[in-house]
């Protein structure tokens, strides 16, 4: 018996595996939002049976083991095709240096329970739109912009993964960051900015660069009198094979399953103790479940990221290189804060 949260359903499982288990349950969280029937998806398949529960019957379950032993029997009927295909999307700027990438992304699938609408057709249709106005207004990036529309997300970040497994590393190489765009029409919506630099979640910080990439996205919704807050940087969404590589990485999203707080509430409106998509990953996930407002709010903050990452002379760092980056957090204090760091490039940017 394995309670959700923290590290996901994959992890969860592997650890069972190890320990020398039969069979995995794994039972919702049990805070409002999070007391139905965990279902999801593993990204791998696993000889042993893994099923998901509702908090109450995982609880009861508990409840019983800690009075006595308790025999379950757990079985599953399953089928996979390793034969199945899907498509990653491509589509890049013809102007921009070559040999400096800006991947965009977002997933095209959804979840068999549900259409999609906001997750993740709001993030498709996002940074479609940026594609048709950028070459609308004759923009000419410098650096080369790649739209990245991905393939099999929700069965495990499946495209994403495949495009950063099998690209030469002088390919790779050339990526110099990454932005995903993963839900941005949530009708109860947050602003969050992922947290590429662990202030808010610590330990979950993305490679250096994450946070300057963080910094865009919270000052341009500064500048436009909105506030905004942190998504866990936990690699949950397509960014999580760039960051693995060392790829600087960040984003927004309007929330996902989280349960909107009485503070989140007083600061962006909408309804404390609801999750921000009511509708994730259900069949109610249609156009009408989509916030236009969420929608025009994050989506001009997506355009401006990609525009300024687009268009940034020296890129993160003072060369323009991950190898400076490094050097650069090796030699910093530990006690240093944003305050007081070293001025990047995204500082000279602003200025």
């Amino acid at each position: 018996m394995i309670q959700r949260g923290t590290c996901t359903f994959a992890v969860k499982a592997h650890n069972a595996v190890a320990a020398g288990y039969d069979a995995v349950i794994i039972f919702n969280e049990g805070q409002t939002g999070r007391t139905a029937l965990v279902t999801g998806d593993l990204g791998e398949v696993f000889d042993i049976p893994i099923v998901g529960l509702g908090y109450a019957d995982g609880a009861a379950l508990v409840t019983a083991a800690q009075a006595g032993p308790v025999t379950v029997k757990v079985s599953t009927s399953t089928e996979t095709d390793l034969d199945a295909t899907t498509t990653n999307v491509l589509a890049e700027t013809p102007g921009g240096d070559p040999d400096r990438v800006l991947v965009v992304g977002a997933h095209l699938d959804s979840v068999v329970d549900g259409p999609g609408i906001n997750d993740n057709g709001s993030g498709v249709s996002t940074i479609l739109e940026v594609a048709k106005q950028l070459s609308a207004l004759k923009v000419k990036p410098r650096q080369k912009i790649r739209f990245a529309f991905w393939g099999a997300e929700e069965g495990g970040l499946l495209g994403s993964e495949h495009y950063v497994d099998t690209l030469p590393d002088a390919d790779l190489a050339k990526i110099f960051a990454n932005l995903n765009f993963d839900m941005v029409g949530s009708p109860n919506y947050v602003r969050f900015a992922y947290d590429g630099d662990g202030s808010a979640y610590p330990g979950t910080s993305g490679p250096p660069g994450s946070g300057e990439i963080e910094t865009i996205f919270h000052d341009y919704f500064t500048s436009q009198g909105l506030a905004s807050g942190e998504k866990e940087f936990n690699g949950r969404s397509d960014y999580g094979p760039f960051i693995a590589v060392g790829i600087p990485a960040g984003g927004v999203s309007s929330g996902s399953d989280g349960v909107k707080t009485e503070a989140e509430a007083a600061t962006y409106g909408g309804t404390a103790g609801v999750i921000y998509d009511p509708c994730y990953h259900k069949a109610c996930d249609t156009i009408g479940n989509v916030s236009t407002k969420a929608l025009a709010e994050l989506g001009d903050g997506a355009a401006h990221g990609i525009y300024t990452l687009a268009m940034t002379r020296t890129g993160l760092f003072p060369d323009g290189s991950l190898r400076a980056a490094r050097a650069a957090v090796a030699k910093a204090p530990a006690s240093e804060s944003p305050s007081n760091r070293p001025a990047t490039a995204l500082d000279r940017i602003k200025s």
